[in-house]
């Protein structure tokens, strides 16, 4: 059977189908309530189910109030929605202990959680992560972006939403749509997340006011927090015009401490040439240029210790947070008529930080040297092995001589504020005939305009050693280093760096809906959409591509300064040093002024062009969609069959450096997608139905991807070139979902459901190494020339073949599939209390085989995408009376790769299995007034990323436990 030949047949059936329910339509049972879609959801409305204790007998219907009411109303939605969906209202996010939006999403079947600074920025669904999710606010797709340290992948330049933008209190309604359908638009091959902010109609009663309050203590900081919440809603008697505003702020203080290696290597690949001596065999001697080689024939000790992985820096880690999160949302609702809605929504975050960023390490262990005699500071070709321990190819243990040590103080200051302003109107003509107009702007802008760093550097230090014997606990002893003071340091780098990432979406769309019969209607519409990108990385410059990190020339410290000045004594995971003060340094030098020193601290884009990028997409597109519901005596059979056309002009701008300056390059291009979908529900009975969907799907290449730049740096023994590549196809995938689902009780559900994904375009980022001089870009040798700086032609030369290329380029792809059960159950059968407690279960498996090929487009390694965990569950005991509501939730996500080829002789880079375990109690003292306690993270689970399938270290951080104590007031 051909490839897609399912996908067709399938999508036949769905057409047949809609064929045939327009054939009897006239025929038609009686109409089915519809299901409601993102914008039409009521989170405060209780839902109607059998009563359990807190329920309230208004004379009409029994309706259930709090946690449990909400999951019953989520459960109705589910079950109602003609595309697999899920939903958490907002009982469930003002009520989940959840510093944000990602961590009350994290309960959804499916969705896994990536973590940064102790809370949850990204998420992936069903394996594909942030790139392939598209998220809507109010119907309106947007991004928000927020910048992170350098190991959770810091300032976001993708496509991805980062949710730490947001505190969950702004929002009442979540809704993950995991199939596709013609009406939804396109950009995710894993789902369409939407968000919905409180509007006036969505309350029953014409005046409402909630207000919450807490503090919050971490156990690692040692520090107490503030956080607020408040809403106030007002609308007339008759419910013609209502409005709302509401406020969320959250201060943070956290620590997060533990060890890195940034990466594991081997001499051979990324410290040629190698140790000076092993276990007392010399290794390295001068030729007749002066030049250090190896010794001819290398001695077998030294070719194994030059060929096993050391780690690059082997250090201790402290950073310190600051943040702070303020939020606003406005809405205002009016109905001239009864057949007229409008509702203007406004949407303001505010999330800032600092952060402070504390090493000791032992940087020459990542530093070459190719020329003898050797400098003070040449790092591992001025290093002795003393003692060693080789395991599986790995030196895990050793002792060194004349090793290079570095302290580092890192300052941060962060700033990302989003704005969003959509006008929606709904206008019915007459009984059949509904239409729906959304126009909208919404823009994030992240400024991350100080990130300097100032290290001290000590040589040549005698006995120091690592112990990564037990990965998670490694040793570390400092020898003969003079840590206690600034006596043995000397001044050795003034890194400064600013970015920015700027994200505005422009969105226009018209859509219709037509009841043709009860059981039969048409959907259809068009859309215009404006989307600008533009980030930037500036670093020290001179004007070129080299780096000006170690350009002290003008800054040499006075002869009779005491550096002690211009630190001070920390301590990290139980070891004292004396470190850099970064900011009695950046008042001395004038670090935060480009125009002090004669301008040394200007900063600019040649250094790091691959970050300077800006793209520009309009996208048009129109769908057209039948829903049908029709009865067919077993079954009832609803759902609906359409196909989605969108036309893409991308202009992506960069930049290259040629003749002495940095020159920009712009590319254009235009593509478009025919993306059919089908999604079928058979309804055996009100309590059992199987879903069946298939789709097409595309999602836009990542956006530093299709710039036309190219970077060359030179850094310590690395030469690395990086190019873009602005004519990428998009990512396109066939998806079939099959899902069975039992609501065998009010408020209770087992579900099962399988899906695939036929990735047949994927983006992947190929590396191949070689000289310069004969790179496959075209790139003239200058731009080598340039980047090497006062290096050339000695040590850093266009002709040698250390050079290290990467470019994006279209590769097959390969298939995703796997299935996810979704258990519910509250426990109102059992006797007495017990009835008032219930479960939440869900597990999902994801496997996946996706061909990474090699710059000649050979299939190296076939193994799973990237940000893929293969298991991933969710566990919630909930207990609910009239006075207590109590939940512990767990939530697990297996191993997952970051990189699946790694890099300089590493075959894979990753994230290891993680288990959060949080848990809340609200005491109900009044109707209006409750208390509340919650405990995040009680188990500290540490952040744990590897290289290589050795599993060989490379983060290992905690954050602490966060205990909040507060209150909720509403009326």
């Amino acid at each position: 059977m051909q490839k897609g030949s399912r996908f067709e047949t399938l999508l036949r059936g769905g057409a047949s189908l809609a064929v045939l329910a327009i054939a009897v339509s006239a025929g038609a049972a009686q109409a089915q309530t519809a299901p409601a879609g993102p914008n039409d959801v009521a989170p405060q409305a209780a839902a109607t189910a059998e009563a359990p204790q807190d329920a309230q007998d208004t004379g009409k219907d029994i309706v259930i109030t709090g946690f449990r009411g909400s999951l019953a109303k989520a459960l109705d939605q589910k079950k109602a929605s003609a595309t697999a969906i899920d939903s958490i209202l907002a009982e469930d996010i003002g009520k989940f202990p959840d510093l944000n939006l990602s961590e009350s999403i994290q309960r959804i079947p499916g969705v896994a959680l990536s973590r940064d600074g102790g809370e949850g920025r990204s998420i992936s669904v069903r394996g594909l992560g942030p790139q392939f999710t598209r998220v809507r606010i109010n119907g309106m797709e947007a991004i928000a972006t927020a910048g992170g340290s350098d190991a959770s992948g810091g300032t976001n330049r993708g496509r991805g939403f980062d949710f730490n933008v947001f505190a969950a209190d702004l929002f009442n309604a979540i809704t993950v749509q995991k199939t596709a359908e013609a009406a939804t638009e396109e950009g995710s091959l894993g789902a369409t997340v939407d968000l919905r902010t409180a509007r006036p109609f969505d309350y029953k009663s014409g005046f409402t006011i909630a207000v919450s309050g807490q503090g919050s203590y971490n156990d690692l900081a040692e520090k107490a927090s503030p956080r607020a919440a408040a809403m106030i809603s007002w609308s007339n008697e008759d419910k013609t015009f209502g409005a709302l505003i509401s406020a969320a702020y959250t201060k943070r203080k956290l620590v997060e401490s533990g060890y890195s290696t940034v990466r594991w290597t081997t001499n051979d690949a990324g410290a040629a040439p190698g140790f000076q001596s092993v276990l007392g065999t010399p290794c390295l001697t001068t030729d007749s240029k002066s030049n250090l080689v190896q010794v001819a024939p290398l001695p077998q000790v030294c070719a194994e210790a030059n060929a096993a992985f050391h780690p690059r820096f082997p250090r201790y880690d402290y950073f310190i947070d600051d943040q702070q999160r303020i939020g606003l949302t406005g809405s205002i609702q009016w109905k001239p008529t009864d057949s007229t809605t409008i509702s203007i929504d406004g949407l303001y975050a505010d999330f800032k930080a600092t952060r402070e960023e504390r090493y000791l390490e032992a940087n020459g262990f990542a530093v070459t040297c190719t020329k003898s005699p050797i400098p003070a500071n040449c790092g591992v070709p001025d290093t002795d092995v003393i003692a060693e321990t080789i395991t599986n190819g790995a030196m895990l243990k050793g002792t060194f001589n004349d090793v290079d040590l570095r302290v580092e103080n890192r300052f941060d200051r962060l700033d990302t504020k989003f704005k969003q302003l959509t006008f929606n109107v709904d206008q019915n003509i007459g009984e059949k005939l509904k239409l729906n107009l959304i126009l909208g702007h919404s823009q994030s802008d992240h400024q991350n305009p100080i990130q300097n760093t100032v290290t001290f550097d000590q040589y040549n230090v005698d006995g120091y050693s690592y112990d990564y014997t037990d990965r998670q606990h490694p040793v570390f002893n400092f020898g003969n280093a003079n840590l206690a003071n600034g006596t043995g340091w000397v001044l050795s780098q003034l890194r400064l760096r600013s970015a920015s990432a700027k994200n505005t979406y422009e969105t226009g769309q018209l859509n219709f809906t037509w009841d043709v019969t009860d059981g039969f209607s048409i959907e259809g519409g068009a859309s215009y959409k404006g989307y600008g990108f533009q980030a930037t990385d500036l670093r020290r410059s001179n004007g070129t591509t080299a780096a000006q990190d170690t350009n002290l020339s003008c800054c040499t410290l006075p002869a009779d300064l005491n550096l002690n000045q211009y630190g001070q004594v920390v301590t990290i995971e139980g070891q004292s040093f004396f470190d850099a003060d970064y900011q009695k340094a950046a008042a001395y030098f004038g670090l935060e002024d480009p125009t002090a020193r004669g301008g040394t601290f200007k900063l600019g884009i040649e250094p790091g062009l691959a970050g300077n990028v800006a793209v520009d997409e309009h996208d048009k597109s129109g769908y057209l969609q039948f829903n049908f519901n029709r009865d067919m005596g077993l079954f009832t059979l609803r759902g609906n069959a359409g196909v989605r056309y969108v036309q893409t002009f991308q202009r992506s701008r960069g930049y290259s450096y040629s003749s002495g300056a940095a020159v920009p390059l712009v590319a254009t291009r235009t593509y478009d997608d025919w993306l059919p979908s089908m999604n079928a529900v058979f309804e055996f009975s009100p309590k059992f139905q199987i879903r069946l969907a298939a789709a097409k799907m595309m999602a836009r290449p990542d956006l530093t991807s299709i710039a036309p730049s190219a970077t060359v740096s030179v850094s310590g023994a690395n030469r690395s070139v990086s190019v873009g590549n602005p004519g990428l196809d998009p990512y396109r995938a066939t998806t079939l979902d099959a899902a069975a689902e039992w609501y065998y009780m009010p408020g209770a559900l087992l579900s099962v459901a399988f899906f695939q994904k036929d990735i047949d375009s994927f983006v992947q980022t190929v590396q191949s190494s070689g000289t310069f001089s004969d790179n496959p870009f075209g790139l003239p040798e200058s731009l080598a020339i340039a980047a090497c700086g006062t290096q050339y032609p000695a040590t850093c030369n266009p002709a040698a073949a250390n050079w290290t290329f990467s470019a994006p380029r279209n590769t097959p792809g390969g298939r995703l599939r796997g299935f996810e059960v979704n258990f519910q159950q509250p426990f109102k059968f059992l006797p007495g209390f017990l009835g008032n407690f219930g479960v939440l279960l869900n597990y999902t498996h994801v496997e996946s085989n996706i061909k990474y090929l090699n710059s000649k487009g050979v299939v190296v390694k076939v193994t799973d995408l990237t940000g893929l965990s293969r298991n991933s569950a969710n566990a919630t005991l909930y207990y609910e009376d009239k006075v207590v509501s109590a939940r512990v939730s767990a939530a697990y996500r297996s191993g997952y790769l970051s990189d699946a080829v790694g890099t300089q002789g590493i075959d894979s880079q990753g994230y290891n299995k993680t288990l959060n375990i949080d848990a809340s109690v609200q005491i109900t003292l009044t109707k209006q007034l409750k208390l509340t306690f919650e405990g995040i993270n009680l188990t500290d689970q540490y952040q744990d990323q590897y290289n290589d399938s050795r599993d060989l270290l490379s983060v290992y951080h905690h954050t602490g436990r966060e205990f909040l104590a507060g209150f909720r007031f509403n009326y």
